[in-house]
């Protein structure tokens, strides 16, 4: 697999995952606004309403955040090329996605791209595993967290940084998908959205 070439996005996101291993899931407008206030970097949006989605956006930039737009889960958003044209005209810097097809054309646009994959059985990984070798995501999002222990060879050999996501419920669960190789975490917990990892390193 041959990963896009380094942005200075992608600088400033491999930045923040290396002392902020934690990025925030974040379900509606007011957990959106609950995030601009912490330190934590990094973020997802999902159901925010369309009608709310720019300012939303907005309000997450001033506060000097990288935030994706989950577009499988916005109410409104299409997934055509003028969804992710409409993405980048109100500001947003990344957007996620299951589907391989939006996550190519969102590079092609200079949008941070990252691709979640549900992992439920070897057939659906190795088939999820084609479509990130043909898309070039800048970063993958597995789920749920619990099967990283069963695919981390597979996950270390995509050559992109991953993410595990789904029952991360703890700071155990955040040092375990450490340990198996994922950049971090995504979780909609608030209360480990500010770890960092010199703190669990120290734990």
């Amino acid at each position: 697999m041959n990963p896009r070439p380094k942005r200075p996005m992608d600088r400033r996101l491999l930045a923040a995952l290396a002392e902020h291993p934690v990025m925030a899931s974040l379900v509606g407008v007011e957990m959106a606004d609950r995030f601009t206030t912490t330190s934590t970097p990094l973020g997802i949006l999902a159901s925010v309403p369309l009608g709310d989605l720019e300012a939303t956006v907005q309000r997450t930039l001033a506060a000097g955040k990288i935030v994706f737009v989950n577009m499988d889960s916005t109410p409104g958003l299409g997934h055509d090329p003028g969804a992710l044209t409409y993405l980048k005209k109100i500001g947003a810097i990344g957007i996620c996605s299951t589907r391989a097809a939006i996550i190519e054309r969102a590079g092609s646009l200079g949008l941070l791209a990252m691709q979640k994959v549900f992992v439920t059985d070897r057939s659906n990984l190795h088939r999820s595993l084609q479509a990130i070798a043909r898309s070039h995501p800048d970063l993958v999002q597995l789920m749920p967290a619990v099967v990283l222990r069963y695919v981390e060879q597979q996950a270390r050999d995509l050559g992109v940084p991953y993410l595990a996501a789904g029952f991360v419920q703890g700071e155990a669960d955040v040092v375990e998908a450490l340990r198996h190789g994922a950049a971090g975490v995504c979780t909609s917990d608030k209360a480990l959205w500010e770890l960092r990892r010199s703190a669990l390193r120290a734990s």
